[in-house]
């Protein structure tokens, strides 16, 4: 059976609770350990879910904030849907002339 995976990235709720609300009062604390990030690029980890992160990223938040990557995402894990197949009961796919309109025949006026 197939599984369907997300995860849910929690920066903002995890600084919040650290006292830490805007990027820019995170840049500075990633310098100092090394991590050299554009404002922009800053602001879009705190704003938005990454799909890619570097772990050298998430270790720095982890020691900024004093918390566990599992404290920073939160992974879920459910069953998928099944999809059914075609099976051979359904009637066979007409052609393209099959699918045609047949021509009108106009008779005359009796």
């Amino acid at each position: 059976m197939k599984r369907k995976v997300d995860y849910a990235w929690r920066l903002r709720e995890v600084m919040a609770q650290h006292q830490i609300f805007t990027a820019t009062n995170l840049m500075p604390l990633l310098r100092d350990r090394g991590i050299d990030l554009s404002a922009s690029q800053v602001h879009r980890l705190v704003s938005g879910t990454p799909e890619r992160l570097s772990l050298q990223v998430l270790s720095a938040f982890c020691d900024i904030l004093g918390c566990t990557p599992a404290d920073l995402i939160s992974t879920s894990a459910q069953n998928a849907g099944v999809c059914k197949t075609a099976t051979g009961d359904l009637p066979a796919p007409q052609t393209a002339a099959k699918l045609r309109p047949r021509p009108a025949r106009i008779l005359p006026d009796e």
